[in-house]
Formats: C-alpha cells, structure tokens, sequence
C-alpha cells in the first residue's frame, strides 16, 4: 500500500487533516473557554480575594475537608473490597441476565443523585425496608458519617467497575496459564498477573471513583443530611455557605475542590493511567 506524501515528505492526509481543522479552530476555542471560564474565574476569585487563606471560616472549610477525605478514602475501601470481585464476575463468566446485571452496576452513573439518595433513604432509612431491622439491632444508618460513605460509594462505584471489568477483560488469558504451568496458585495469579496487567487501568478506575466520591452532593444531602462535623462534607459546605450569604467560604470550599479534581485528572495523564495493556508481542 503506498502512502501519498506532499512534497515535503508529510503524509498527504496529516495535511488534509490541518486544513479541515482551520474552520472548526473558533467554534472549539470558544466551547473551550466555555467549559475553562468559570473554573479559572472561580480560582482567580479565591486567590485575589485570599479566602482560602484568611477566610474566617477556615477551620470550618478544613472540618469539612477532612471529612470528605475520611469517607472518600472508607468509600475506596468498600469499592475495592467489594467492586474488584464483581468485576471480575462480570468480566471472566458468563450468565444468564449477565446484561440486566450490568445494567445495575451502571445504573448510578446515569441516576440523578438526589434520585439515588432517595432510593437509599427508602431502603436504609429509619423507615425504610431495612430500617426497622437494623434499628432492632441499634443500627442507625441515615443521617450519619456512615450514611456519606455509603451515598459516595453507590454513586461513585460504579466507574471503577467498569473500568475494572474492561481492564481485566482485556488481559491476556495465555499469561496467567503459563504462572499456573509455574506453580502459582489462582490468588498468586490474580494478584501477581491480573492485577498488575489490568494495573493502569485499575488505578484510572480509583482515581476517578474517587474524584466523584469528593464531588458528591445530591445523594449525600438526602439521605446523609447536612450536619456541621457529621455529614457535613466540602460539596454540601459549598451549598449551606452560599445558602447563607457567606459567599468567601462558599468560594474557598468551591476552590479547594476545583483544585483537588483538577489534580486528580491531571494526574490521569500524566502517568498514562488508562491506557489499555497491551501484552502480546508482534511477530
């Protein structure tokens, strides 16, 4: 197959490529400063108005900040624990309604969360169809620090599920074979050939899960509340600050999680997390 070049060697269609992207230079500056506008503009407020550093409610803004890394490092815990099995069910078996399944793992992701918070205050509040049976046992759930971790988990989850399930999805059958022909036993192979092959991908599902357990809002106000030291986390401080005409402390809550977000994507890039495995040499 013979490749066109121009005449000074680049590929013929790199340069049709440049030339159709003349047109489309203004609309996509535009939607990018869009989509960059507010949050530069939010950041430069913080800075120039020194709220996140001389902002009299900043021991409040650090309360809530270390309660939202509190539940989103026990909400990690509880997706890995829980989410890496029944992403390799998901990935490896296959059964009967497997895509109704699947439709529910991904259901949070599409769910407004205010939707998702109600739904878990019906089966987990004080009257809910758990309820009456946890308080038998002097569990209370709703309204406390266990009802955040567990709204940022149901909404955050999923992500890393499904980036789990493609990661594994995509390993290589014949390398695990050839560690069990070794001798190593199936937890060996999982650990030590699995996981580390599906790594990347593993570590771009956890830095997103957790990225959107920070951001939680809706599901967490509904079925956690929005109590100052108890459920109170940076997202719902943004609100109740803004609600009650503190618009510095609303801004150095909205600035710190403009940051730590922003930090969490530029660190997705940065190590090529995500990327897809590719373990099979070329012949």
């Amino acid at each position: 197959m013979i490749e066109a070049r121009a005449a000074n060697g680049a590929p013929a269609a790199g340069r049709r490529g440049s030339r159709v992207g003349g047109p489309l230079l203004v609309p996509a500056a535009l939607f990018a400063a869009f989509l960059g506008l507010p949050v530069l503009t939010l950041i430069g407020r913080a800075i120039a108005s020194g709220a996140i550093v001389a902002n009299g409610e900043a021991s409040a803004v650090l309360g809530a900040l270390g309660l939202s890394l509190l539940t989103t490092a026990l909400s990690l815990v509880l997706t890995v624990g829980l989410g890496l099995p029944l992403a390799v069910v998901l990935a490896r078996r296959a059964f009967r309604g497997k895509w109704l399944l699947e439709a529910f793992v991904d259901l949070p992701i599409v769910l407004p969360p205010a939707v998702a918070g109600l739904a878990l205050l019906l089966v987990l509040g004080r009257r809910g169809l758990l309820g009456g049976v946890l308080q038998s046992t002097g569990i209370d759930i709703a309204f406390t620090t266990i009802a955040v971790v567990i709204a940022q988990t149901f909404v955050s989850a999923p992500f890393f599920v499904r980036a789990a399930r493609a990661g594994i999805a995509g390993v290589d059958r014949e390398m695990e074979d050839a560690a069990r022909v070794d001798g190593a036993s199936e937890l060996r192979v999982f650990w030590s050939v699995t996981v580390q092959l599906a790594g990347p991908t593993l570590a771009a599902g956890l830095v997103m899960t957790w990225a959107r357990a920070l951001g939680e809002f809706g599901a967490t106000i509904m079925f956690a509340g929005n109590v100052v030291g108890r459920t109170q986390t940076l997202p719902l401080m943004v609100y109740s600050e803004f609600e009650g005409g503190d618009l510095d402390s609303s801004i150095a809550a909205a600035a710190i999680l403009v940051v730590a977000a922003l930090g969490v994507l530029l660190a997705v890039r940065f190590f090529h997390w995500g990327r897809v495995l590719d373990v099979r040499s070329v012949g």
